[in-house]
Formats: structure tokens, C-alpha cells, sequence
């Protein structure tokens, strides 16, 4: 029995050291009026994140796209950089190649679609 609950606390435990560091929760600028809460988690070997909650001036809103994808195939690349990925702006629909960098609770999201590039810097929620 003591074997087993060791063998489960280091499954534990690795598991929680190879947890990336982007993954958690983060809040989005205002785009459109509106902001979100992303949830960022591993899908494979790369980042995707999925929209968690949608809020507006008032607060927390109903919104169509919660659940859906917002970011897809983000490649870790070390020392808190993610790039090759994609990324869904709401607001137009349109999907943007993207990459991130992460410096403690602050996520610089950033994306182009041909010339035209944007970008936000999201933070940390939990």
C-alpha cells in the first residue's frame, strides 16, 4: 500500500513539473467591446486555448463563442516563446498566424494576417 501511494504521488508530481507554463486561465484586451477569459492547456505536444467566459462593461455576458477554439497549435519554443501558431479574433471572424511570449503573469499575444498585424498583451487570471 505505501509503495502504491508513493508510486501515485511521483505520477503526481511529474506531471505538475511537466505542466507548461502558459497553461491557466487569462483575461484578453477589450476587443469589439467586449473581453474574455482563455483557457490555455496542453493539446499534444503544442498550447490551444478555448474561450472560457465573455465579458462586456457590465460584466459577464452570454456570448455564442464560449467553448469555442480562440487559439490552436502554438509550439513551445522555450524560455516562455510559442510560435507557428493560430489564433480566431471574434470579432472578424478572421485567423490570424500567430505567436505568444510569456514573461510571469503577462502573455504578449500577437498575430498577422498577410501585412496586417495586431496584437494584445493578455494576463494572468489563475
Amino acid at each position: 500500500m505505501k509503495k502504491m501511494m508513493i508510486a501515485a504521488a511521483m505520477t503526481v508530481l511529474a506531471g505538475a513539473a511537466h505542466a507548461d507554463p502558459v497553461a491557466g486561465t487569462w483575461k484578453t484586451e477589450v476587443d469589439d467591446g467586449a473581453y474574455a477569459h482563455i483557457s490555455m492547456k496542453p493539446c499534444g505536444a503544442n498550447i490551444c486555448g478555448t474561450i472560457a467566459k465573455a465579458f462586456d462593461a457590465s460584466g459577464p455576458i452570454d456570448s455564442e463563442n464560449i467553448g469555442k477554439q480562440l487559439v490552436w497549435d502554438m509550439v513551445p519554443g522555450g524560455d516562455g516563446s510559442y510560435g507557428s501558431g493560430k489564433i480566431w479574433q471574434p470579432s472578424t471572424g478572421k485567423v490570424f498566424k500567430s505567436k505568444m511570449s510569456l514573461s510571469g503573469n503577462t502573455l504578449n499575444v500577437s498575430g498577422c494576417v498577410g501585412p496586417f498585424c495586431k496584437k494584445q498583451t493578455w494576463t494572468r487570471v489563475n
